[in-house]
């Protein structure tokens, strides 16, 4: 059987899909581009923003209408499960809490790895934790994930573990909601000692946390993202630099508890590349707000900035707030922010020319290779015969040409 998954939004429906992936071609089954007409096309779709819902549907659409089996999952499905249930009743819904068990539904045998497996990405993504138990305002996805759940250690070790034996040098520990990891477990445990586990029980492999909340970075996990085979690159919500509208959105820091903390990690970790997200247009965000966010953003070392629009989400209270920001002003904003972003990235990316970084070689063209540093740095390299997609090396930022940051290849490393 051919088969393809097809996958939208966060880091987690990544993870989620390369287990998929990876299971049903245990089973014997081939991985193929939609283009290449597969039997079934698996869809995990996303629901965090109007946009993404209407790329879900455009995906289902897509494929509903070339005779493919198609089974959909993911928040998007979830949300609109009694809708997608009467207007398509060919497309097999399959929830998000039955995610693991789409196999099942295939209905597939297990035979053993094939030769062929088609491997992950680079850096895979590995799903640690699922579901959010906070309740932010503007957010979907507690409805659609429910509250949070962590995976066993054990269990995550297992995967961690494959991919260092096939090799890998890096992996990406996600979830919704990944700073709450290990508090729904009987013992409790934490992130940190997440951490200390899997540096203790691996050796070539370098790890990076997709994104954390500001108020879950404490400094016993500061003392564990000091070593040095972790990820010097941390992507730290902020959503708004305005103490209003961060309580509107029911947000548990206010912009003095990010300052603290966000100036903690850069003084202990000062090499560490910092990101963030933010959102314009919140109902009530006024000109007086929007510039409160602003400036934070200016003064702070970000080197780069996630910026999206307020999105009212089916279900949610900022949906009915009053004082709902003008679409031409969200846009406005969006652009004020994304050339600041521009401009932050730029400003990083030059303060580092010349330094030496260790990048994951990732894809190969004609004219060289692309990889992504330590700090979350996009890398162009030129071409090198000892260089090989999924290598770890050694690297000298060279210069910044053209929006392309150009490497120096040095030397080929086994491990971080």
């Amino acid at each position: 059987m051919k088969f393809t998954v097809l996958t939208l939004g966060c880091k987690t429906n990544q993870a989620e899909s390369t287990r998929i992936e990876r299971k049903l071609c245990e089973s014997g089954h081939k991985v193929v581009d939609f283009k290449d007409k597969p039997d079934i096309c698996i869809i995990n779709t996303c629901s965090v923003t109007a946009k993404a819902e209407q790329q879900s549907r455009q995906l289902i659409n897509k494929s509903f209408h070339n005779d493919i089996r198609v089974i959909v999952t993911g928040c998007y499905s979830e949300l609109n499960y009694e809708k997608l249930k009467h207007t398509k009743p060919a497309i097999e819904i399959v929830r998000n809490k039955d995610k693991d068990n789409i196999l099942k539904k295939i209905k597939v045998d297990s035979i053993g790895i094939i030769e062929d497996y088609s491997q992950p990405r680079h850096r895979p993504a590995v799903k640690v934790q699922d579901g959010c138990s906070n309740a932010c305002s503007y957010c979907v996805i507690p409805m659609t994930r429910g509250r949070s759940i962590s995976l066993p250690i054990d269990e995550i070790m297992g995967e961690i573990s494959y991919y260092e034996t096939m090799n890998y040098k890096e992996v990406v520990l996600t979830g919704i909601h990944l700073g709450a990891y290990g508090a729904d477990l009987t013992p409790k445990v934490s992130l940190s000692r997440l951490l200390k586990t899997i540096l203790n029980k691996t050796l070539t492999i370098r790890i990076r946390l997709s994104s954390i909340e500001v108020k879950e970075i404490d400094d016993e996990l500061l003392e564990v993202l000091s070593d040095r085979r972790i990820c010097r690159h941390l992507h730290i919500p902020l959503q708004s630099g305005d103490n209003r509208i961060l309580m509107a959105m029911n947000r548990t820091y206010s912009v003095e508890d990010y300052l603290r903390i966000i100036n903690k990690i850069l003084y202990i970790l000062n090499d560490t590349s910092l990101g963030t997200d933010v959102m314009v247009g919140f109902p009530g965000e006024k000109e007086l707000e929007f510039r409160n966010t602003q400036q934070m953003l200016e003064d702070l070392q970000f080197s780069y900035l996630h910026v999206f629009s307020f999105s009212p989400r089916p279900g949610t209270n900022a949906a009915i707030f009053p004082e709902q920001v003008n679409e031409e002003i969200k846009k406005e904003r969006s652009l004020t922010l994304r050339t600041l972003g521009e401009l932050k990235k730029r400003r990083y990316i030059e303060s580092n020319i010349g330094k030496i970084k260790q990048v994951i070689i990732e894809s190969k063209t004609a004219k060289g290779f692309t990889g992504t540093t330590e700090d979350y740095l996009k890398v162009f390299l030129p071409p090198d015969k000892g260089l090989e997609e999924g290598m770890l090396a050694k690297i000298r930022l060279g210069r910044y040409d053209n929006g392309r940051l150009i490497g120096i290849p040095l030397s080929i490393l086994t491990s971080p």
